[in-house]
């Protein structure tokens, strides 16, 4: 098999199982549409394993050409391209490999929903959108991929359409990706208008040299340097896809979507896309340090302020869900500080083991019969032991833990921003080092309010008459205990957590400090030397493990765990007195900074008046009133007036004519007169 088979059979085998299992499912059934999309996305995963291996290996070459010519205009081919070397590898296996786990756990997670054969549809769909964004070689392919994306994650969001709030979360998501992408299409349009008339991304970058110090007028008289506003516009794009303050505020809602999918978009996929395509834009960004600067300090903010926000979150899903926004954050500090491979590398540790916490935190939802509500809670540990095992592992690579998956890249993070010599690299320090000790608490507040101290479900059995749209109960019914989730659902959380122990030693060498992603990500080293600072300091994986034993990070985060510990262990009393004496720090963060109010006040409520203004003033007074019936009421008014000069009588008509005839008279004589 040629590589360019190989890659079309990458890229189109979800999507073949996603139309049998969307169009045909109705009449295969149930089975049989999870056995083909979940067969389509195993091959998807196995080839992708292969071409990374090829990579780490050394023996694969990178491939760079188009596939199908969509568009021949002025000499320029508009193509369907695939661009695969080691930075799209990477991204090949963390898709394919978290979906694959996805599709399993979903048989037992959505097995009594009627949509059934749907859902495996729309996942295998949006597994083949991500895959045609990340293999794009143009920006024509990646817009197409982009919106994709967003379109069956507006699918998935509301897939339980029945549900008032899941449609507001869904219409939320997609507005506010709106707003990413019309910055990142004006973006686009930039590359398109300056940079020779090329879409594909090597004319772009070997272009881009020869633009560094060109500049546009956006507004007369005021230039700017062109690859700023560029590279401003496509983070524009990554903030929306990546979930980056202030365009952050989607992706709490869309936990309303079935658990899968958090842990699917969430986790590994469409929000890493703005991580991934500023990493592919990395020929761009160097070249910009007014660009690096923004994307430093928007990361260092979503870093920490959504690390907060996690801190009093009762419902257990969007306790992960603000740890992804922070978790985000982190990867977007690491591009600004231009360290594009530990960005990347914390995109691939991250997604397994976030996703091994969204479907833990599913797992607990099903053993929990859907109450989500970690005050309900407690003591489940020796109900669902595989659960909990899973969850502590995530828990312990999302914090941080030396050895765990997470610990090399978040690391890595903190000590490569300290290096940095941009304006905004103290503030970001600041950032991650106290995100460190807020992931620790708020992680561990979540693992010990659900798996140890007291059995609360107990006493919640009494308010189990709530119910859903579905009309379904929430919580333990009186002859109920919570119990252990199903194979289909346990063997993805198993599967996930291996990586989530062991896959940061193994790649920290070779992804990081080696030469894999060699000429797939650019840094100017000259201007931004932190990486290769970095990489003298580096001594192996287990060398770095031993030196972290003593270092402020580790102490930041023992400190989050004993305090979360000692809160909601030892003396549960000290939150709820905290909570009443810092009333008005808590009425904030319960309100997300009083951001969606501020959004609904400037922009909709805004859009309203501004919409009425121009109907009532524009349309109604000027338009209607004044030229339209206006005209017409003002040729009435005339027409009233001359139709009493038409009376039917000779004599009127006469003595008219002689008033006209004695006036032009007088208009014409009287000069002569006076003179």
């Amino acid at each position: 098999m040629d590589m360019k088979s190989l890659y079309l059979l990458i890229a189109l085998s979800p999507l073949a199982g996603s139309l049998v299992a969307g169009l045909f499912g109705w009449a295969i059934g149930r089975r049989a549409s999870h056995v083909v999309t979940i067969l389509g996305v195993a091959v998807s995963a196995v080839l992708s394993f292969k071409v990374l291996l090829g990579f780490l290996g050394g023996h694969a070459e990178v491939f760079n050409g188009p596939v199908y010519t969509w568009l021949t205009m002025d000499g320029l081919d508009y193509s369907v391209g695939f661009l695969v070397d080691s930075l799209t590898a990477i991204m090949l296996v963390v898709v394919t490999s978290v979906s694959l786990m996805v599709h399993i756990y979903t048989i037992g997670y959505m097995q009594e929903d009627p949509g059934y054969q749907r859902f495996f549809s729309y996942i295998s769909l949006f597994t083949f959108s991500m895959l045609m964004l990340v293999m794009s070689n143009n920006f024509f392919q990646l817009f197409f991929g982009w919106e994709a994306v967003g379109l069956v994650s507006y699918l998935l969001i509301g897939f339980w359409f029945k549900r008032p709030t899941a449609i507001f979360a869904n219409l939320k998501a997609f507005l506010i990706n709106r707003v990413g992408d019309f910055g990142f299409l004006l973006g686009i349009g930039l590359v398109l208008a300056y940079f020779g008339g090329s879409l594909d991304y090597r004319d772009v970058f070997a272009a881009a040299p020869g633009l560094a110090q060109q500049t546009i007028e956006l507004i007369p008289g005021h230039p700017w340097n062109l690859m700023t506003v560029t590279c401003l516009l496509l983070f524009v794009g990554a903030m929306g896809k990546s979930a980056q303050f202030p365009l952050h505020v989607w992706l709490p809602d869309s936990m309303e979507g079935p658990t899968p999918i958090s842990a699917l978009i969430h986790a590994a996929t469409m929000v890493t896309a703005g991580i991934f395509m500023v990493s592919r834009m990395s020929p761009l960004f160097e070249l910009s340090d007014t660009a690096l600067n923004v994307v430093l300090i928007v990361g260092a903010i979503t870093a920490l302020f959504m690390g907060f926000l996690g801190m009093v979150q009762n419902d257990i899903k969007r306790v992960v869900a603000y740890s992804t926004l922070s978790q985000l954050g982190y990867m977007t500090v690491a591009l600004g500080a231009s360290a594009y491979s530990i960005a990347m590398f914390h995109v691939m540790t991250h997604a397994f083991f976030k996703a091994l916490l969204f479907l833990a935190a599913g797992s607990v939802i099903i053993g929990m019969h859907h109450d989500q509500d970690m005050r309900n809670m407690g003591g489940l540990r020796k109900y669902m032991p595989i659960t909990w095992l899973t969850s502590l592992v995530g828990s312990l690579a999302l914090i941080g833990t030396p050895f765990f998956a997470g610990f090399y890249s978040k690391d890595s993070i903190i000590e490569v921003v300290q290096t940095s010599h941009l304006s905004g690299a103290g503030f970001a320090t600041f950032s991650v080092l106290a995100g460190v000790f807020i992931t620790a608490f708020y992680s561990f507040r979540m693992y010990f309010l659900v798996f140890h101290g007291k059995e609360r479900w107990m006493a919640a059995k009494h308010d189990h008459h709530s119910h859903d749209d579905h009309g379904e109960h929430h919580g333990l019914a009186p002859d109920q205990t919570p119990h252990e989730s199903p194979w289909v659902v346990t063997l993805p959380l198993v599967l996930l957590a291996i990586p989530s122990v062991i896959v940061g030693y193994l790649a920290v060498g070779p992804l990081v400090y080696g030469d894999f992603f060699k000429g797939s990500i650019f840094i100017d080293l000259a201007r931004h030397p932190g990486m290769e600072e970095l990489g003298h300091e580096f001594h192996g994986a287990l060398a770095m493990g031993i030196a972290s034993l003593t270092s402020l990070p580790l102490w930041l985060a023992a400190a989050g765990v004993a305090l979360a510990w000692f809160f909601y262990m030892k003396a549960p009393r000290y939150p709820a007195a905290l909570a009443e004496r810092f009333a008005p720090v808590k009425r904030l963060l319960d309100n997300k900074y009083y951001l969606d109010e501020l959004y609904f006040a400037v922009f909709a409520r805004g859009s309203r008046l501004l919409g009425t203004a121009f109907w009532k003033f524009g349309d109604i007074l000027l338009i209607d009133g004044l030229l339209v019936n206006g005209s017409a009421g003002l040729v009435g008014k005339f027409s009233r007036v001359v139709r009493k000069w038409q009376t039917g009588f000779i004599y009127s008509y006469a003595a008219t004519m002689i008033i006209g005839v004695l006036a032009l008279m007088s208009f014409w004589f009287a000069p002569l007169i006076l003179r």
